[in-house]
């Protein structure tokens, strides 16, 4: 890609990135809407629980499973049971 199209490219994206932002105030954040009716929030701990400690526990299980349930080095080749190393000629 040249120069010019380079150019263009970032232009487009900086624009596009600055006419979202402008576009979304968060002014009207601060407006509760009819039937909002908010929780409390959640701590410093049951947030890191939840979108820390609790994906890393998932994966771990999910690859312990997998492991554990693998049966790939069961396979023997059959092939390779033939083949032998050792040169079988007499001079």
């Amino acid at each position: 890609m040249d120069k010019k199209n380079a150019l263009r490219a970032g232009a487009l994206a900086a624009g596009t990135t600055l006419m979202m932002l402008l576009m979304s105030s968060p002014a009207l954040a601060l407006t509760r809407d009819d039937g909002d009716d908010p929780g409390t929030g959640l701590s410093v701990i049951e947030t890191l629980g939840l979108y820390v400690l609790l994906p890393i526990g998932l994966f771990a299980v999910i690859a312990g499973l997998v492991m554990a349930l693998d049966k790939s080095h069961q396979k023997k080749d059959p092939t390779s049971s033939n083949v032998r190393t050792e040169a079988d000629a007499k001079a």
